[in-house]
């Protein structure tokens, strides 16, 4: 299948198709019926790429590169 970028951008060819008033109806229908297809497929894709990030940021690497937080003002003089 074609890379996100490109899908996204078939999606919105769609919708700006659907919208136009020139159209016949079962066309608009059948652009309709493949961009629900694409905006599910495309959403499955980000949910994949946030379920990866979500990873990378509590991954052990990622806690050692945070900047210590420094105990400057503790109160104890």
């Amino acid at each position: 299948m074609k890379n996100f970028e490109e899908r996204l951008e078939k999606l919105e060819n769609l919708g700006e198709s659907i919208r136009k008033t020139d159209i016949p109806l079962e066309d608009s229908l059948k652009a309709f019926e493949e961009g629900i297809k694409l905006a599910r497929s495309l959403e499955k894709d980000l949910e994949k790429i946030e379920s990866r990030i979500e990873i990378l940021l509590n991954s052990p690497d990622a806690k050692l590169q945070e900047s210590p937080e420094l105990d400057l003002f503790n109160g104890a003089d």
